[in-house]
């Protein structure tokens, strides 16, 4: 989810008033920093040491067949939803658990209970008083459906299995029936806008979902209170959308009755817009309002499939306008590059380049990473001001420019993180959103020849105050428990920058590369903890980097490197040089020395991260020849040192 353009930047802007960090004695101690016994467990068959999946690694398995109505005039879904549970754990399972994500729209939801008197975001807005009518469950046992045993607290459902799930590759299915109301607001991740021509419907977290069961926590059921986000499981998924005939909907996957809800025109339109790189209208703003460009009928049923996914999301209007590009994909494979919008959204408003920058966002994060594995990707135009789901996002309808740029990045490559790399969001939001906020900023140089480039650029030493304030807190903890201002340095930008210190200053590019791909690959479509992310870089870089992951993720460490004197030897600069410096903060870092002597020459040193286990003071020789006029760490300033002003010798 993006909050890119509202956390960050009034945390950062509000973080350039603060004063720099004062010059303290040092704080640094090499036996903490450099600390064995960093990793809490070893590796098993499970989660192999080396931060892969283990020659016996399982995760269950999700399938669901839903059938849903939109209700236009009452505002609500109704329908079905079956799901085919695999247990492939090693434990019989004699219960499941589900999670029931539209109760915290109920007003006697914990996630009301919490929320602050002033709102916010994750706010249940208006009083809207909603949650799951859950009508009836059943197991279905022999092609027969048995009322189950089931109790819902709150946000999840607990199912009593009459019979255990054997471990090791035993199912169980169910049917459950429900309904919902919709919310205007749903906490931004989903909900309705009306325009001139009619409602927009973004409608996500709109079926029982189940909880996943792992070998880290067994079931995995964090009551869900809004700013946390999801851990589910993959399966298939296949669903169908009736609404009204003047209605279009788009959603996750494959649509897969074509001729039967879109007109000849649009068909036609459809495959011209697979084979072209150019956007090409489905239909168009002039259009909307005309009967001819929909079906006739009061209703029609949408039907979808989404492979190998952890979730759907859909959206429908009669306001859409609709146009569609090719993907190009690695090995010549293709996707379609869809864009759904009411006219509020033309104009300077830039709506009309979206299917433009979802093909180029994605385009990028194949390559780099991993290809897209989603027939369609969908930017859809509404309330909601940035959400991901798979091959689906929600953007705010007033995006601009560069910013819909942005949100429209940013939403995709969630594709990547948590939907093909399947993280923890509920505890570990940093997994999907620093990770996806990273190769966001690498996309931006790469877009349309860098059009957008230098859109995140914050002077570093901002970033060392917006990180290290007095009221920072470490990346390292549960989203519900970071204080929402917060949220978008410890889960969006703190953890990103992480990323580029490693490619930038520590690892350099074609090692950081190469492992950070590696470990994408290793965890496809699984489940990864943080622990396997560490063990995974480290294995594939070749470089131990707990002192890194301690200091950055784990703790709320500060970086403060200084020059403290330059001498000569025999008191004659020609003879050489001998320059101290200092780590005065806890978190070691490798160090870029830059020196300029008088006869007009500059010249480099580069020291590992471990001098700093001999201590917190480092000497070093310089080959010089003349009189040394300055010495500057971090002359390139990727380092988000506390106090910059000990980076100069002499001082300033």
């Amino acid at each position: 989810m993006n909050l890119v353009s509202r956390i960050f930047a009034g945390a950062c802007l509000s973080a350039l008033g603060l004063a720099t960090t004062a010059q303290t004695p040092s704080r640094y101690d090499q036996h903490e920093a450099f600390a064995p016994g960093f990793y809490p467990m070893y590796g098993d068959e499970v989660r192999a040491a080396d931060g892969t999946p283990g020659p016996h690694y399982w995760q269950n398995r999700a399938d669901y067949k839903i059938e849903v109505a939109l209700d236009d005039e009452k505002q609500s879904i109704s329908g079905n939803v079956v799901i085919t549970y695999t247990n492939n754990s090693p434990q019989s399972l004699s219960f499941v658990w589900l999670q029931l994500d539209q109760n915290i729209y109920s007003l006697k939801s914990r996630s009301v209970a919490t929320t602050a008197t002033g709102g916010g975001r994750w706010a249940n807005r208006n009083a809207f008083d909603g949650g799951y009518d859950i009508k009836s469950v059943a197991i279905i046992q022999d092609g027969r459906e048995v009322a189950a045993s089931y109790s819902i607290n709150d946000t999840r459902m607990q199912i009593k299995l009459p019979k255990e799930v054997k471990a090791k590759g035993g199912l169980v299915q169910f049917r459950i029936n429900y309904g919902f109301n919709i919310p205007e607001y749903g906490t931004d991740r989903m909900g309705r806008l009306q325009t001139k021509n009619g409602w927009v419907y973004e409608i996500a977290q709109w079926y029982p979902r189940m909880c996943v069961y792992d070998n880290v926590n067994g079931w995995n059921t964090l009551p869900y209170l809004g700013q946390g986000e999801f851990y589910l499981e993959y399966g298939d998924i296949t669903y169908q959308v009736t609404a009204p005939a003047s209605h279009i909907v788009v959603g996750s996957g494959e649509l897969l009755n074509p001729k039967e809800v879109l007109t000849a025109e649009q068909l036609k339109r459809w495959n011209a817009a697979s084979a072209s790189d150019k956007t090409v209208m489905l239909r168009s703003a002039a259009e909307v309002t005309e009967a001819s460009s929909r079906p006739a009928g009061p209703k029609l049923t949408w039907k979808f499939k989404c492979n190998n996914t952890r979730d759907v999301a859909w959206a429908s209007s009669k306001a859409f306008i609709w146009d569609a590009a090719r993907i190009n994909l690695p090995g010549g494979k293709k996707s379609l590059a869809m864009s759904a919008y009411p006219v509020e959204s033309m104009g300077d408003s830039a709506w009309s380049r979206s299917t433009e920058y979802v093909k180029g966002a994605i385009e990028f994060y194949s390559e780099y990473l991993y290809p897209y594995t989603y027939p369609v990707a969908v930017n859809v135009a509404g309330i909601v001001g940035g959400m991901e789901y798979p091959g689906i996002v929600f953007c705010s309808y007033r995006a601009r420019l560069g910013g819909l740029w942005g949100v429209t990045s940013h939403e995709f490559g969630h594709n990547w993180f948590p939907m093909i790399v399947g993280s923890d969001e509920r505890r570990f939001p940093w997994m999907d959103e620093g990770f996806n906020t990273f190769i966001n900023s690498l996309a931006e140089v790469k877009f349309n020849k860098g059009e957008y480039a230098g859109n995140r650029a914050t002077p570093v030493d901002a970033l060392a105050r917006a990180f290290f304030n007095d009221n920072s807190e470490s990346i390292y903890n549960v989203p519900d428990v970071t204080q929402q201002g917060n949220l978008g340095i410890v889960a969006y930008y703190k953890p990103s920058y992480g990323l580029k210190l490693l490619r930038e200053s520590i690892l350099g590019e074609e090692r950081f590369d190469t492992a950070f791909k590696y470990y994408v690959h290793q965890w496809a479509f699984k489940h990864p903890t943080p622990y396997d992310f560490f063990h995974c870089i480290e294995n594939a870089a070749g470089e131990s980097l707990d002192w890194f992951w301690r200091g950055w993720f784990l703790k709320n460490w500060k970086i403060d490197q200084a020059v403290q004197d330059v001498t000569y030897q025999q008191n004659d600069p020609s003879k050489g040089s001998l320059i101290t410096i200092a780590n005065l903060e806890q978190l070691p870092m490798p160090v870029t020395v830059e020196i300029k002597e008088a006869n007009g020459k500059t010249g480099r040193v580069q020291l590992p991260v471990e001098i700093w286990q001999h201590g917190g003071v480092w000497k070093f020789g310089y080959n010089s020849t003349d009189k040394i006029q300055q010495v500057t760490i971090d002359p390139d300033k990727k380092i988000p040192d506390v106090n910059v002003k000990n980076n100069i010798w002499p001082a300033q």
